[in-house]
């Protein structure tokens, strides 16, 4: 009896090769930012840093420059992930990429795991409303797509 190998993508198979974690500049974000970190630097797995720009907030009603602020907070985050990835590096070194995405926190995640084919996301935030819908990553739990560490 022959095996049938099969060529499509197949996720998970060999430890994860995308690892997502997002990031919107909280300390329990960052954290989670730093045990993905230490997830890819162990699976030599690709680290994809996602921060998903909020489409519209209380401030755009007010007529704030949303998307400038974003912007600089993208800016921001990017600049903190090259200083914490160069402190360590020669010690741990593991690949890392940055994304922003648009929309809701957990659509936002749903994309970029989606698009970036992720093998397992990390996640954390610590936000006012998810005593009322949840925090992004329980829900990315729930969804049942990926596997998904949530870092406290």
């Amino acid at each position: 009896m022959t095996e049938k190998h099969s060529t499509q993508f197949e996720r998970g198979t060999d430890g994860p090769k995308v690892i997502v974690v997002g990031v919107d500049g909280s300390d329990t974000s960052l954290r989670a930012a730093a045990y993905a970190s230490g997830m890819a630097r162990r699976q030599h797995a690709l680290l994809a840093v996602v921060y998903v720009q909020p489409v519209l907030t209380a401030g755009a009603a007010l007529g704030a420059p949303v998307a400038v602020t974003t912007d600089e907070i993208a800016e921001d985050l990017v600049r903190q992930v090259r200083e914490a990835s160069e402190q360590v590096r020669g010690v741990f070194d593991f690949r890392w990429e940055f994304h922003t995405f648009c929309g809701d926190p957990y659509n936002g995640m749903v994309r970029a795991a989606d698009d970036l084919k992720a093998d397992a996301v990390v996640g954390a935030s610590e936000q006012a409303g998810h005593r009322f819908v949840g925090s992004v990553a329980v829900r990315l739990v729930k969804a049942g797509r990926w596997p998904v560490t949530v870092v406290p």
